[in-house]
């Protein structure tokens, strides 16, 4: 059986599972309006309708999920009093204590559903129990089990971990100091270097791995200074933004344009010419508009990091050939990042060579990277069903509106499932090849399913939002990046 190598679709090929029917087994759209092709796709097969139905509740469950945050933090606060209660109480005379257990158990159900990176883990389950009820249980376990490919899910698991790791984090660091250093190292300064370097980075470590270094510095070297809420909610729209178009510089690193890069010829030379350039500028443009539109405050966090306290001494110094060593194991890690046999064989011996070394290490925390990647696979799975209605609703647009139409489809999807998507369209042109790629990582960072490595960036961040990131705030703070980054393709198309 021949599967996608990255973002998890099965491609229609001879042993593949019954279902979902492959794309190129539906009738052609031709002339037909698109309501008119995708009825008659419901018609052929009603379970489409379902599985998008479940998607779309998937996908209203992410903007909900602060307010179940926030009944979670309720029924906790309640607990805490009702547990404190009790032991002030506890040995009087007459005294029953009062019962916990059912509030325990609501404050912990109401967590994981606000936790955005179970959300489509969470709603696989009535996704699986419909297909079974539907399809049979063999027709849902052979699409789980056999149509999909989880490599990449796998693949930003591992890099997380890797990517946090104290001698990777500290040789970026080192890095963007050199830069913010020209600033005078204050909160801007910083500021401004992690939003340029990190995600133009991502370009040749990879996006998730960009990401991971990015939030990491930017909580430590800005969030910490205690931005406003709007600050706050602008950064990370920024840096999502800039992930996303800041893969672009090279044909490997990005997964949307993976997706596309072997079957449509496009190369290093390629990329640069007509992607990494215009989205070097757009970044540049983006940071320096939002720094301008919040100088004033960037003055005040200079005010508070000058008078803070005293940051704690640093750790000893890194030895040199132990950051080398982690360097080579990212190395390898992106070099093999389409065969998880080798790079989660060779993050076991990472693991090792971590515990050999910790007098130099931080702890390797795999929470975030296991969430991130459940986040990942729960999309994989929900994303394989939407073919149906992506694919004819791209081969009727043209060259800005396809623009148009990818960037507000990438919202709603992954932007490698948009582009890969495109690739089984038949008479695609050079423009419109280009349309779709600009318009999938333009709106890359709208939402947090919008971009692989968003999972990541949020899950690494989320502490600094009291009340959680909410999605209306997340998709305010990203659209002017978006809007001007869309302008620079669009302009120099």
């Amino acid at each position: 059986m021949v599967v996608l190598p990255w973002n998890g679709l099965a491609s229609a090929s001879a042993g593949a599972p019954a279902f979902p029917p492959p794309l190129d087994s539906y009738p052609p759209r031709g002339s037909a309006s698109l309501w008119s092709t995708l009825s008659a796709r419901v018609r052929i097969e009603p379970f489409n309708l379902v599985a998008s139905g479940i998607f779309l509740a998937a996908i209203l469950h992410t903007f909900a999920a602060s307010r179940f945050m926030a009944v979670a933090h309720r029924y906790q606060h309640e607990l805490a009093h009702r547990i404190a209660q009790n032991a002030t109480l506890e040995g009087k005379e007459g005294f029953e204590p009062e019962p916990v257990t059912a509030l325990r158990f609501k404050a912990e159900l109401f967590h994981l559903l606000g936790e955005v990176e179970a959300i489509f883990g969470i709603w696989v389950v009535p996704l699986m129990v419909m297909m079974s009820l539907e399809k049979g249980w063999t027709a849902a376990r052979d699409y789980i089990g056999q149509g999909l490919n989880f490599t990449e899910p796998l693949f930003v698991v591992v890099i997380m971990a890797m990517a946090a790791s104290r001698p990777v984090l500290s040789l970026a660091e080192r890095s963007m100091a050199a830069v913010a250093w020209i600033g005078g190292g204050t909160p801007a300064a910083w500021w401004f270097s992690i939003l340029t370097v990190g995600p133009l980075l991502g370009s040749f470590i990879t996006e998730p791995a960009a990401m991971t270094i990015s939030a990491l510095l930017l909580g430590r070297r800005f969030y910490e200074c205690g931005p406003s809420r709007k600050l706050a909610y602008a950064t990370i729209g920024l840096l999502f933004v800039n992930v996303s178009v800041g893969g672009t510089l090279t044909h490997f690193a990005a997964p949307p344009v993976l997706m596309v890069a072997g079957k449509w010829g496009w190369g290093f030379e390629h990329m640069m010419q007509h992607f990494g350039w215009k989205a070097a500028v757009g970044i540049l443009i983006s940071n320096t508009l939002y720094w301008l539109v919040f100088l004033r405050e960037f003055k005040r966090l200079a005010t508070v990091q000058a008078t803070a306290a005293p940051v704690e001494a640093r750790p000893q110094k890194i030895p040199w050939w132990i950051t080398l060593v982690h360097v080579l194991f990212l190395g390898w890690t992106v070099l093999n990042s389409h065969f998880p046999a080798l790079f989660v064989g060779g993050f076991l011996f990472f693991l090792a060579f971590t515990r050999a070394s910790e007098e130099f290490q931080s702890e390797i925390s795999l929470r975030g990277p296991l969430l991130v990647g459940f986040f990942l696979a729960g999309l994989v799975v929900h994303g394989g069903l939407q073919g149906w209605w992506i694919a004819p609703t791209l081969s009727g647009l043209a060259e800005k509106p396809l623009f148009f139409g990818a960037a507000f489809l990438t919202a709603f999807n992954d932007n490698a499932a948009i582009t890969y998507l495109a690739s089984l369209v038949p008479g695609f042109t050079p423009p419109l090849q280009h349309a779709v790629v600009a318009g999938a990582v333009v709106g890359g960072g709208l939402t947090v399913i919008a971009n692989a490595p968003n999972p990541a960036g949020q899950s690494i961040l989320s502490k600094h939002f009291p009340a959680g990131v909410t999605a209306l705030y997340l998709f305010l703070g990203a659209a002017v990046p978006t809007a001007v980054v869309g302008a620079v393709f669009l302009i120099f198309a």
